[in-house]
């Protein structure tokens, strides 16, 4: 039981392996692997092991939250374009008593219209967005103390 306690899954959704390149000027230049290791780093110091899973496919982030409970304490969750419109990843949150974590790295909330909703964020216990990779940091910040006060 005590790993559980200190495992985080770390989602990342469409286009996400295409960072540091897509977009610079909205996204920046950090690529997902750096940003992977940036939390890496972060994680061993304070104790918790993550598992990293990026797909440009809807199915394989559900099979990988139904497969949660159990497995990890937390969520943390970058569903990119399907955080306006995938019902199916946001149900399968719903479903699992595993608390998620939603980032971005833009503030969704400046850009175009259609981004403005979140189908994610009624599901998810915060949002964190707009502040490029250290949204990821910040998330896994929120997931430790969580993690620590609930006693998960």
């Amino acid at each position: 039981m005590e790993a559980l306690k200190k495992r985080v899954l770390v989602l990342h959704g469409p286009n996400l392996n295409l960072l540091g390149k897509r977009e610079p000027e909205v996204y920046g230049t950090t690529t997902l692997e750096n940003i992977n290791a940036m939390l890496t780093g972060r994680a061993g110091e304070l104790g918790l092991e993550l598992v990293f899973i990026q797909s440009n496919y809807e199915g394989k982030l559900i099979d990988a939250i139904q497969q949660a409970p159990g497995n990890y304490a937390c969520i943390i969750i970058n569903p990119a374009a399907f955080t306006h419109y995938s019902i199916a990843v946001r149900d399968a949150l719903a479903a699992v008593n595993v608390p998620a974590i939603e980032v971005h790295l833009s503030n969704i909330y400046r850009r175009e219209e259609f981004r403005h909703h979140s189908v994610i964020s009624p599901v998810a216990i915060g949002q964190i967005a707009g502040f490029g990779a250290n949204s990821y940091l910040l998330a896994l910040e929120a997931a430790a103390n969580l993690i620590k006060s609930t006693k998960l």
